[in-house]
C-alpha cells in the first residue's frame, strides 16, 4: 500500500511539474509574441531575415563568411535590395564600403561599369590611385581633375580638365583606403595608351582645380 501511495505521489508531482513547465513556456511564448507584436505595431511591418555586416568591409575587399551574419530586421526599415542569404554576399567583392552592423544591400556589389556613362568621343580607362594621390581621397566622380605623372626626378602635367567617371569609393564618395584604390577617367582614345603607360612607369597624381574644390563639378 505504501509503495502504491509513493508511486501515486511521484506521478502527481511529475504531472504538476509538467504543468508548471507548460505554463512557463506558454508565458515565455506569450511574452515573445507580445514583444514582436509591439515591434510590428511600432514600425509597421513584418520582420525578415537579412544579412548584416559583423565588421567594417572596405571597398575592393572580398567578403568572407566571418564578415556576415543573418538577423531579423523590420521589413519596412530595410535598404533597397537587401541581401537575404549569406551565400548571396560571401565571395563577392564590395565596390563601396560597408559598415559594421549595416544591412548588406546587393548595390554594394554592383560594378561601377553597370552605371558608367562614357561621354561621346571619349573612352573610359582606370588607373591605380592611393588616397594620397587623389587629394587625400577627396576626388569624386563627376569632378574634372588635372593629371600629373611623377617619377623619381621629374613631375609632368599630362592632362588637364579630365572628367572622373568613377572611383573605388566609400561613404561620401571618397577613396577609403590609403593603400589601394582606382580612378576611372574619360579620355580621348588617342590618350589611353599614354595614360596607361604613365600609370605603369610612374605615379599619377590627380589635382582638383579651385572651381572643383567644393561639391564636385560645377
Amino acid at each position: 500500500m505504501k509503495q502504491r501511495q509513493m508511486t501515486a505521489v511521484a506521478i502527481g508531482c511529475g504531472a504538476v511539474c509538467a504543468l508548471c513547465v507548460g505554463v512557463f513556456m506558454a508565458s515565455v511564448q506569450g511574452q515573445a509574441d507580445a514583444a514582436r507584436a509591439e515591434a510590428l505595431a511600432r514600425y509597421g511591418g513584418e520582420q525578415v531575415e537579412v544579412c548584416v555586416a559583423t565588421r567594417d568591409i572596405a571597398a575592393g575587399e572580398r567578403v568572407d563568411l566571418s564578415a556576415v551574419e543573418t538577423k531579423l530586421w523590420v521589413a519596412d526599415l530595410l535598404p533597397e535590395e537587401a541581401v537575404r542569404a549569406n551565400a548571396d554576399a560571401v565571395g563577392k567583392t564590395a565596390t563601396s564600403s560597408i559598415l559594421k552592423g549595416e544591412v548588406i544591400s546587393s548595390k554594394r556589389f554592383e560594378s561601377a561599369r553597370d552605371a558608367l556613362e562614357v561621354p561621346a568621343g571619349k573612352e573610359a580607362v582606370s588607373v591605380p590611385a592611393k588616397a594620397v594621390q587623389a587629394v587625400g581621397g577627396a576626388v569624386r566622380s563627376g569632378m574634372s581633375v588635372d593629371v600629373y605623372s611623377s617619377g623619381n626626378t621629374t613631375t609632368t602635367a599630362i592632362a588637364r580638365s579630365v572628367l572622373v567617371l568613377a572611383t573605388s569609393v566609400g561613404e561620401g564618395g571618397s577613396l577609403v583606403s590609403s593603400d589601394s584604390g582606382w580612378i576611372t577617367l574619360a579620355v580621348e582614345p588617342e590618350r589611353v595608351q599614354e595614360i596607361i603607360a604613365a600609370s605603369n612607369a610612374t605615379s599619377l597624381y590627380f589635382v582638383i582645380p579651385g572651381d572643383q574644390a567644393e561639391g564636385g563639378a560645377q
